[in-house]
């Protein structure tokens, strides 16, 4: 995860400057939430996932408002490749230093995947009276996203590993102590290097005053990132080499088998709020 402290504690702090004059809000929002991905040989479910938000709109007109705050944001789904048992093939170095071809097949493979971030919205809202007591408003903005942990279950049937040397053209598959061979029953957890990403945002929807500082709102959402929230130098194997063994093999992540993948957060679904002053 990489990110800038300086930056972001300044946006925040320029943001709340004007927070005394502001109108606060406290709100969650749920819906679909996945980890949308361009790796090949991959599918992924959908889920369910939701954010806990809170923050302020100051109002420079009557209609216009510009509102900022921060949000925690989570999404789940599940990965699974598209055959089964498909075989992926990677770079690797043994415990002699001899460079092979490791190739990974697994069968059932499953990858349960949890991500969670910070999100740190800027939008401008348009209001407008419609009935006694209700208004229509429409935010549009940007979030930064910065993911504070994207953590994997990895978990397979069974794992082959088998080496082949194309200096001596020797395929090696049952060394175990080598890290050549099958396990069965496979299970490990590992977690994906992340970045921060902009993502645009857009919500639609109704407030219904509550009282003379109080006022409930509903609306839809929809967040889509831009680039890829992977920070990855090189490709990977999605199950790693164990040098000295078949057993206690890294989970990598299906997404680690190509660094030129863009992996980014998509969401929509429903918002509910409380605005107060």
């Amino acid at each position: 995860m990489k990110f800038s402290n300086k930056h972001i504690l300044g946006i925040v702090a320029l943001l709340f400057s004007t927070a005394a004059s502001a109108q606060f809000y406290v709100g969650v929002q749920s819906g679909i939430a996945n980890i949308q991905s361009d790796v090949k040989g991959v599918r992924a479910s959908h889920e369910i996932g939701g954010a806990v938000k809170a923050g302020y709109i100051y109002n420079i007109t009557k209609h216009i408002g510009i509102g900022s705050g921060v949000e925690f944001a989570q999404y789940k789904q599940k990965v699974f490749l598209t055959q089964g048992d498909a075989t992926q093939s990677s770079f690797e170095v043994d415990e002699t230093t001899s460079a092979f071809v490791y190739n990974v097949t697994s069968a059932n493979y499953r990858e349960e995947q949890t991500l969670q971030a910070i999100q740190i919205p800027l939008f401008v809202q348009y209001k407008r009276n419609i009935n006694v007591g209700v208004d229509f408003n429409f935010r549009a903005g940007v979030k930064y996203f910065l993911p504070v942990n994207y953590k994997i279950k990895a978990s397979a049937n069974t794992v082959r590993g088998v080496g082949y040397y194309p200096d001596v053209n020797l395929t090696i598959d049952n060394l175990p102590e080598y890290g050549f061979g099958t396990q069965s029953a496979y299970s490990q957890s590992g977690e994906y290097q992340t970045k921060g990403i902009l993502m645009s945002s857009f919500e639609l929807g109704f407030t219904f005053q509550m009282g003379e500082k109080n006022a409930l709102y509903a609306a839809m959402f929809l967040d889509s990132g831009y680039g890829t929230i992977l920070d990855q130098k090189q490709n990977e194997s999605y199950i790693g080499y164990n040098q000295k063994s078949i057993t206690n093999r890294k989970a990598n992540g299906l997404y680690s088998t190509d660094k030129e993948s863009t992996i980014k957060p998509l969401a929509f679904g429903l918002t509910l709020g409380w605005n107060f002053k």
